[in-house]
């Protein structure tokens, strides 16, 4: 059935004024956390947790930069044109290794009397050397009745989700181990904070921080400095800082990249904080190892949020591992190109699941495998 563009055009009528009135509510929070932020901005790193001492997750947690840094660092480097950037961006990558890998899924279909899921991850490997070649490719998990049985909570959405995160992080461990102390780095795509499994089972939750915790301990063990990128972040860590180190009595709820946005021109980048959430995840003591700063890869968005383990502020390899982003997005004009070309390796379209579907029913007649489909669904298929 067609979407009726008439009466979408009504209901959108009907909700103009309450649309404008939360959008002039969004002006006068954000002009109170301007006068917070220049409030903030002068205090000193003592003066700040001296202010959240008793407050056991206030977002986020100054590090020394808070006396040191600006609030926002401004980028040194200026160009007239994209090719000086990308000239400049080749020689921060020559010889550097990077890697991101991603994934996408198919989760199984309810019409099909078997259920069987697929999980394919892609990564790309760039040397930036003009003696090795880049490697871009792929592996598939067939996820079988077998697998839902045993998920700790019988949840098959969750266990396909579970399976491709874990195979994310899988590909990233494989590449810092294989590059272990050597001029690398690695990109993970999404945030280190797993608010997302507040809401799972407790086993559930477990292994995804878990699996995080392993991660950012494996960067430290091999020096390969790890980034989380997350493009369009509506987190409000250091916005919650910021409103509790000045005294504010009303929190209000705004993302830190909303706020920071104004000051920053293209490569700025805020200070570094510690997270300190305060979400329902039962085994979030790590969050406090992840170090959090906004970086600005376009001229018109918002900053990204980027993550990075503790171990790079504390060895002082942060601000090279932020050159390195700097370079990739300009390859990627505005987004890091090794998580673009990851991304495009992996994704399946809902063409593939189709013809996924297809295959496995072919399978089945092949082998002798019964599988029969929902009269609804045969229904859909006769009419399409």
């Amino acid at each position: 059935m067609p979407l009726y563009i008439d009466r979408v055009g009504s209901v959108l009528s009907e909700h103009r004024d309450a649309l404008k009135q939360i959008e002039a509510q969004t002006q006068r929070d954000l002009d109170a956390l301007r006068i917070s932020l220049e409030q903030f901005a002068d205090m000193d790193r003592a003066s700040v947790e001296q202010a959240i001492a008793e407050i056991s997750r206030p977002g986020a947690r100054p590090t020394e930069e808070q006396s040191t840094q600006p609030m926002i660092v401004p980028f040194q480097n200026g160009w007239q044109h994209h090719d000086a950037a990308r000239n400049w961006a080749m020689e921060q990558l020559r010889d550097i290794t990077t890697f991101a890998a991603d994934g996408s899924q198919i989760t199984p279909a309810r019409e099909m009397s078997i259920q069987v899921g697929l999980v394919q991850i892609g990564w790309f490997l760039n040397p930036h050397s003009h003696d090795v070649t880049y490697e871009k490719d792929v592996a598939v998990e067939l996820l079988t009745p077998r697998d839902f049985d045993a998920a700790v909570d019988r949840d098959i959405q969750r266990e396909v989700e579970w399976r491709r995160f874990n195979g994310e992080v899988s590909a990233i461990v494989r590449f810092m181990e294989h590059n272990s102390g050597k001029d690398a780095l690695a990109f993970f795509d999404g945030s280190f904070i797993v608010s997302f499994v507040s809401g799972m089972q407790p086993d559930r939750q477990q292994m995804y921080t878990n699996v995080v915790q392993y991660l950012l301990d494996k960067s430290e063990e091999t020096s390969v400095p790890l980034i989380g990128f997350i493009d369009n972040s509506f987190s409000s860590d250091v916005v919650t800082l910021i409103q509790h180190a000045v005294g504010r009595k009303q929190i209000i709820r705004s993302s830190d990249a909303l706020l920071l946005r104004p000051q920053m021109q293209w490569g700025d980048r805020s200070r570094v904080y510690l997270c300190s959430r305060d979400d329902e995840v039962i085994d979030n003591d790590y969050y406090e190892q992840i170090c959090v700063t906004y970086l600005k890869t376009t001229r018109d968005n918002a900053p990204a949020r980027l993550e990075f383990p503790r171990w790079m502020l504390d060895e002082n390899i942060y601000e090279w591992a932020l050159d390195v982003v700097r370079a990739e997005c300009v390859v990627g004009v505005g987004y890091p190109y090794p998580l673009e070309t990851a991304d495009a390796t992996a994704v399946l379209t809902m063409a593939d699941r189709e013809r996924f579907q297809r295959m496995f029913q072919q399978f089945a007649e092949r082998e002798e495998i019964p599988l029969r489909f929902s009269r609804k669904s045969m229904s859909k298929r006769g009419r399409r």
